[in-house]
């Protein structure tokens, strides 16, 4: 057996373990409280925090990357150390990156409007996170690869960003580099949790729930752009 081989390869087929519905019931339970986290901001003075910082489109960018892989780092470390306090801030900055930013996008709507949007942009992620995970689990081999297509993705997006603070066409392609990051990170983090079952739960939960929170950001994006457009 290689070392890449998996229960996937040798019959299991699409049969979900405890374990892993554990990890998706932890991911989708925060993604859930982000989502509600966004609907309360976008009332709220926060959600003018976007148009404040993307004001200059590279430095919304960097405050936010910073705050996510920080929490990201924060929560991993608790989880790790075994200290519930310091998980818990994590994962409480990466709840108010998400949420804050979110809620700057969705602000854009009417509020009668806004409960709508988010459930559009749930189904569609939803949709999106099924497509993917049936992908990586139709197929026995490893995805390992696709955490440095995450990684290419998301340095491409930043470089094109930085240059579309300066010349504006460039920033749909460091928008679609970015959302192509988020992609290939939520397939990698599928791809650990099928195949990786030593790791800790508790660090697949927190990594499975930014990457769909990142794909979640993104969708709801080009949701609120398809309703600006009717």
């Amino acid at each position: 057996m290689s070392s890449y081989e998996t229960p996937a390869e040798t019959g299991r087929g699409f049969l979900i373990s405890v374990r892993e519905w554990t990890v998706v019931g932890g991911a989708s339970a925060l993604m859930a409280i982000n989502v509600v986290l966004m609907y309360v901001i976008a009332a709220t003075p926060l959600a003018a925090v976007n148009d404040y910082l993307f004001s200059v489109p590279i430095l919304g960018v960097v405050v936010y990357g910073a705050a996510i892989v920080g929490g990201e780092l924060i929560a991993e470390r608790g989880v790790e150390g075994g200290d519930a306090g310091i998980a818990f801030v994590g994962t409480v900055v990466l709840q108010l990156a998400f949420g804050i930013f979110g809620a700057g996008v969705l602000s854009f709507a009417p509020r009668q409007s806004q409960l709508t949007v988010l459930v559009v942009t749930a189904v569609v992620v939803a949709l999106v996170t099924a497509l993917i995970a049936t992908y990586v689990y139709a197929r026995s081999k490893t995805f390992e690869n696709w955490g440095t297509y995450a990684n290419v993705s998301f340095i491409g997006g930043i470089v094109a960003i930085a240059i579309g603070t300066f010349v504006s066409a460039v920033l749909v392609v460091g928008f679609v580099l970015v959302f192509l990051g988020f992609l290939f990170r939520l397939g990698w983090e599928i791809w650990r949790v099928r195949d990786r079952r030593s790791e800790s739960v508790a660090l697949q939960t927190i990594g499975v729930y930014v990457a769909v929170a990142g794909v979640f950001v993104h969708v709801l994006q080009l949701v609120m752009r398809a309703l600006a457009r009717r």
